[in-house]
């Protein structure tokens, strides 16, 4: 990660700058996913996704031009969307960063027609949930033992939102 990271602490929230992943995101991406993740993914993965035109990423920055601090990668399928996963850099979180991710994420969703949005989090996410939560997502069900976790292994919980139409 960049060490200019740190400067977030006493930069002004409304100067963040959300655009579309790309390609070149690819490294910063892993970087996130692996800082956030028991196991993450190689940037090959994210390069791999990234190209393929059901897929939908965002990502959050300082300013334009600066490594990215967060993202939300999703597939699309017909009407329907699957949010793949969701990542802030650990030092970043407790800012609010997912939140506007999300939120941006999600417009753009709507935009390309999509009306029902899918995701799994861990169940010992709490502020994962919790951030669900407060954006609509609502459980519908539950993968017993799915994420191999600090403890030994943790249930997924199957989350649905649907989107109004445009």
């Amino acid at each position: 990660m960049s060490p200019f990271l740190d400067l977030w602490s006493w930069w002004p929230q409304t100067s963040l700058v959300i655009a579309r992943a790309e390609t070149a995101d690819a490294e910063d991406l892993a970087t996130i996913h692996a800082d956030a993740f028991h196991r993450g993914w190689p940037a090959d993965d994210f390069v791999a996704m990234l190209g393929e035109s059901a897929v939908l990423a965002h990502v959050i920055r300082r300013r334009a031009g600066a490594p990215a601090a967060g993202f939300v990668l999703s597939r699309l399928a017909a009407d329907e969307a699957e949010i793949l996963t969701v990542a802030v850099d650990p030092r970043l979180r407790g800012r609010g960063l997912a939140g506007r991710l999300l939120d941006e994420h999600v417009k753009d969703l709507m935009r390309a027609g999509i009306r029902n949005l899918f995701l799994e989090v861990e169940s010992e996410n709490a502020p994962a949930l919790k951030l669900y939560a407060r954006r609509g997502f609502a459980t519908i069900g539950r993968r017993k033992g799915y994420y191999k976790s600090a403890s030994g292994a943790a249930d997924a919980i199957t989350m649905r939102r649907e989107l109004p139409p445009l």
